[in-house]
């Protein structure tokens, strides 16, 4: 059995809990609950958060996901399965969980394929969703969280 290094971060300083908590819940008010969880699981992928890869998928489930989409969110640019705007967030995710992969990390056409599919307040909470699952991803990866 896969045992964590240590007690996870946010149990040791219960205050960060609340806050990625608080911070995650606030994304859900301008975000539909199926994009944000393709969000959470493409980051995740890439990362290797062996943890997040496990419980996001269940969650989209819940929320309606179908497994055919869900089996293909690390292919998505091949895939006939998403619409215009899931693509911009995921191709948004990628760029902002990649940052050192580009000498421009998010390049112009993938904010402007962003910028054409949500307003500001939807745009922002998806680069809050990106930020936050990328911060869960690193706790998870550092004390080897198991799933």
């Amino acid at each position: 059995m896969m045992q964590a290094r240590m007690n996870h971060p946010v149990m040791v300083v219960p205050d960060a809990m609340k806050a990625l908590q608080a911070l995650g819940e606030l994304t859900k008010k301008n975000l539909p609950e199926k994009l944000l969880e393709l969000v959470h699981l493409r980051a995740s992928q890439i990362n290797g958060c062996s943890a997040c890869v496990d419980m996001h998928p269940k969650i989209a489930k819940r929320a309606g996901e179908t497994d055919e989409r869900l089996f293909s969110v690390a292919a998505w640019r091949d895939t006939p399965y998403f619409t215009e705007s899931e693509r911009a967030a995921l191709a948004l995710t990628e760029a902002l969980t990649r940052l050192n992969d580009r000498a421009d990390p998010v390049p112009d056409e993938v904010w402007g394929d962003a910028d054409k599919q949500f307003d500001e307040a939807e745009l922002a909470a998806l680069i809050l969703a990106i930020a936050t699952i990328n911060v869960w991803n690193r706790l998870n990866v550092a004390v080897r969280q198991p799933a």
